[in-house]
């Protein structure tokens, strides 16, 4: 907890190495959104599910499904899970649904405006998603005036959050200085220092989110990319180490994939960085690339008390995001 002026106590969202109660897990549920990506986005997300269930000595998961069709299929195709229906535009829930911030009792879900990616995505239930995920759980919500997707930030339990110049000072989301922003940050969600990274990766539709160039990996510990053989983000990811050697952060670095193009030949925004921590296992996004193995690996040593894991997303991918993106946690 934080103590703002005038006596009143900020809740912090915990790290996500801290214990989870469950997880919530957007399922593929719209053809018209992922054509003939669909069937095969089912089998990713269910293999991502399993992986975080990891037998039972995981975490409960929660896929949510649009409507009964989609929520007959996760249950077929990941029968451990808890399948739940509300209505969404699309699987993103670490963008639209709640921000968890206390522990035990004293939770509460922490929801925020939300625009569709500064109006790119106007989707029909993505506003109120987040709303509806907290009565299911039973748990008190309050929704900040201001726009602000999970994604776009990323904390280390502290009080220490990273985010990036071009998303959270994008004027498409809100008209707030650089110093607004970090008033909202430590008034909503207690964090007192804000490191600034400055653009995400290219072509990603979120506008550079950070969970896909920079996570904490412990408290004060913050893992950036390298880059690959004719890398399209090199220059994000050295101006990323630039701007973090005067943090005193400890910065350790995981490989990129490098190019990863999609249908159209167009670079998307491919990242190992969009690893999902659980309580038993770190699932890792996989593409193909001569990097796959080896992030894992150093995954691995960075989490040694739980194992990494690697998973193909190459269909979720098609969508904009990876396994963080369509998860959102809940803390013990």
């Amino acid at each position: 907890m934080r103590l703002l002026a005038g006596g009143v106590m900020t809740l912090l969202p915990l790290p996500e190495w801290a214990p989870h109660e469950a997880v919530w897990i957007g399922f593929p549920s719209d053809p018209e959104l992922w054509l003939g990506d669909l069937k095969e986005a089912e089998r990713e997300v269910a293999a991502f599910a399993k992986a975080v269930h990891a037998n039972g000595k995981g975490e409960t998961v929660r896929l949510v499904a649009a409507h009964e069709g989609a929520a007959e299929a996760a249950a077929r195709l990941a029968p451990f899970a808890e399948v739940i229906v509300e209505p969404f535009g699309d699987i993103w829930l670490r963008d639209t649904g709640p921000v968890i911030v206390g522990s035990g009792k004293q939770r509460r879900a922490q929801g925020f405006g939300f625009n569709g990616w500064g109006g790119k995505y106007d989707l029909d239930g993505d506003g109120d998603v987040g709303e509806r995920l907290a009565g299911r759980a039973s748990m008190p919500f309050a929704k900040a005036d201001w726009v602000l997707e999970g994604g776009a930030i990323d904390g280390d339990g502290s009080g220490t959050v990273v985010t990036t110049e071009q998303c959270l000072l994008n004027p498409n989301r809100n008209s707030l200085s650089r110093e607004e922003v970090e008033e909202r940050l430590l008034r909503d969600l207690g964090f007192e220092r804000v490191i600034w990274l400055g653009d995400g990766l290219m072509n990603d539709h979120t506008d550079g989110h950070v969970d896909n160039l920079a996570r904490f990996v412990a408290p004060g510990r913050i893992a950036i990319p390298t880059s690959a053989k004719d890398d399209p983000n090199d220059a994000v990811y050295r101006d990323a180490a630039r701007r973090l050697r005067s943090t005193k952060l400890d910065v350790v670095t995981l490989p990129s994939p490098g190019g990863v193009f999609g249908e159209d030949g167009d670079i998307v925004p491919a990242s190992y960085m969009n690893f999902y921590i659980g309580n038993a296992a770190v699932v890792v996004p996989q593409y193909g690339a001569p990097n796959d193995r080896n992030a894992v690996d150093v995954v691995q040593a960075l989490f040694p008390g739980r194992v990494a894991i690697g998973l193909r997303a190459d269909h979720i991918l098609t969508g904009g995001g990876s396994f963080h993106c369509i998860s959102q946690q809940v803390p013990a």
